[in-house]
């Protein structure tokens, strides 16, 4: 089971969003996909529309080692894609794992539980230093950071969410290897000059560094993703085609080209699902598309 962990330190940065919708690309390319809402604002929670809800969720999982599946995990509208709900509203989670022997490695021991369930986990985390945080990067086989393309946003990147990884370096010494960490341009304006600047830099900052890549996938700065998500649906389904006079792809070949990116090894699978994407757009999609 391959694990993904959205990471930022910085709020805004837009990790609910790519957790969601690529969650649903790679559930809609066949593979079994489950969500796990780490965020203390339970966002992605309410993201897609359950099938079947549990009442548990992420704070049963971590604080009470429950991973039953019937138990902790409810199903979406979305065939594959499950979801561990987010219910610590007031942070006990962190409490917890700062007095708990196993703390920052609490999850890492807990995921063999649902390795032979699930081909891939996506978690999604609060934007903000924490014990939780760091828990979730030592349960990660790679971490994705969305990254605004904006200075104060590159600057908060190395203060913090890199910073934040170089911490976390003595668990080496455990035979806990780090993730690998892959920089996500996202809310991308093309047009603008500063915006171009930023990718430059970001790309030659990070171009010798053996843990830390620049994605070759850009998120453009799109009115289909807030749309998207108000009507529950992974943007994939939404928006197929570019918006007339839009030099930047559709959100369809966006997430696709992101999930071939991330996941390589089932390049076959998604590659399948962008062939026949125009045949999936819903009728939800269709009237926004008509309106927009």
């Amino acid at each position: 089971m391959e694990v993904l962990s959205l990471i930022s330190t910085k709020g805004g940065a837009g990790k609910t969003t790519v957790a969601a919708n690529l969650g649903g690309v790679l559930a809609d390319a066949g593979l079994r996909v489950l969500l796990l809402d780490l965020d203390s604002q339970p966002t992605l929670s309410s993201y897609y529309t359950m099938s079947d809800a549990c009442e548990a969720g992420s704070y049963e999982l971590i604080a009470q080692r429950l991973t039953a599946p019937d138990q902790v995990i409810s199903a979406t509208v979305i065939q594959h894609l499950d979801l561990i709900v987010s219910n610590d509203r007031a942070g006990h989670i962190n409490t917890l794992l700062l007095h708990a022997a196993d703390g920052r490695l609490r999850l890492r021991n807990l995921l063999p539980a649902f390795e032979e369930h699930y081909d891939v986990l996506i978690i999604d985390t609060q934007g903000a230093r924490s014990v939780v945080v760091e828990m979730v990067i030592l349960a990660s086989s790679c971490a994705l950071c969305p990254v605004p393309p904006e200075m104060l946003a590159a600057r908060e990147l190395r203060r913090g969410t890199l910073g934040l990884f170089e911490e976390l370096e003595p668990y080496r010494y455990l035979g806990v290897d780090l993730p690998s960490v892959k920089l996500l341009l996202n809310q991308v304006n093309a047009n603008r000059r500063d915006t171009r600047l930023i990718m430059q830099s970001l790309q030659a900052s990070f171009q010798t560094d053996p843990h830390v890549s620049v994605c070759s996938t850009v998120i453009p700065d799109r009115v289909a993703y807030p749309n998207a998500a108000s009507l529950g649906l992974p943007v994939h389904r939404v928006e197929i085609t570019p918006p007339s006079g839009s030099r930047s792809p559709c959100a369809a070949e966006v997430m696709c080209g992101l999930a071939i990116e991330l996941f390589p090894q089932w390049a076959q699978q998604v590659d399948a699902l962008a062939a026949r994407a125009p045949g999936m757009l819903t009728d939800a999609g269709q009237q926004l598309l008509r309106r927009v």
